[in-house]
């Protein structure tokens, strides 16, 4: 669903061929609601968002990205705390608070986790008097040769974030229920985790992408639905865009990002309609743009419509 927040309201609309379906499909009232972010009501899926209207009636909305869950859920809080400017200057105090490290590869750091025979040895540990099969103390578990501990116990955060650890047992647990991003991961002998089910389904070399967090930690300054014409095949596939500035980046995504470049001295201009332009193939319906990064590579997108393609191309010049 393509979902449009508003002062009070968030509505969601049916999709079809990457343009938004009118009227809207449905809207949640958001004055009384409450906000649960992360939910943990499904223990294999992290990226949940989960509101309760005043009425008791239950949503769950799941994002693509650790980070995009975490952008909707900033903005819905806000909008459901609108009338209470002591609660919202907390969210911005919050939300400008923490800022991921660059150049980390998690693959990289959790390879190292994993490591049969310098990585992290799971066993069975009691808490409460359970007790639970392969799994290790927070205590030795944050990656090793960071700055602080501080950006340690982050890392760590964001790994189980990203799903590739999972929380066991009431102090783990607990820990993902109150404390911000920086703390949701304790480094104590008291709180247990365990490899998560979905480490050890490594991506073929096609889906495999080395995107380090620095690139996707700038502020999303526009998102939406665009077709990408690939490069090797040249066929064209509906993607989630999302440009972000502070780094400058362009990234698309299917369930996960699976590409991106950065802007920093692109070049991005509208292709006439009168004709298909050259290196472009396959089923072209107008409205396209391209992007030209300065290592020379070029990139063919089309829009649902001119206006969106001029709100893309004037937002994306603004970056390069």
């Amino acid at each position: 669903r393509w979902f449009i927040l508003r002062q009070n309201t968030l509505l969601y609309y049916k999709l079809e061929g990457g343009r938004r379906v009118a009227p809207p499909k449905g809207r949640i009232l958001l004055d009384g609601c409450t906000i649960t972010c992360p939910c943990l009501d499904y223990e294999n899926r992290p990226l949940l968002i989960k509101l309760k209207t005043r009425t008791s009636t239950e949503y769950f909305l799941e994002a693509c990205s650790r980070e995009e869950r975490d952008a909707w859920a900033f903005e819905i809080t806000g909008a459901i705390h609108a009338g209470q400017p002591g609660k919202v200057q907390q969210l911005h105090i919050l939300k400008n608070s923490f800022k991921l490290p660059p150049h980390i590869s998690l693959h990289r750091i959790v390879d190292k986790m994993h490591d049969s025979s310098s990585g992290i040895r799971p066993s069975p540990n009691m808490e409460q008097g359970s007790t639970y099969k392969k799994t290790f103390l927070g205590e030795p578990a944050h990656p090793r040769g960071r700055a602080s501990r501080l950006e340690a116990v982050t890392l760590a955060s964001v790994v189980m974030e990203e799903n590739f650890l999972r929380p066991v047992g009431v102090r783990s647990m607990g820990a993902i229920r109150s404390s911000d991003l920086s703390e949701q991961f304790l480094d104590d002998s008291t709180a247990l985790y365990t490899f998560a089910e979905s480490y050890r389904k490594k991506p073929s070399p096609k889906e495999e992408i080395s995107l380090s967090t620095v690139e996707l930690s700038g502020l999303v300054v526009k998102q939406g639905f665009l077709s990408k014409q690939g490069h090797k095949r040249k066929n064209w596939k509906v993607r989630r865009f999302v440009l972000r500035r502070d780094p400058a980046f362009l990234h698309y995504y299917e369930n996960r990002p699976v590409g991106g470049f950065s802007l920093r001295g692109s070049l991005v201009s509208a292709l006439e309609d009168n004709g298909v332009p050259t290196g472009v193939k396959g089923n072209v319906q107008g409205n396209l743009f391209k992007v030209i990064t300065k290592d020379d590579i070029h990139y063919y997108i089309q829009a649902s419509s001119k206006a969106e393609r001029a709100e893309w191309i004037e937002a994306i010049k603004k970056l390069t």
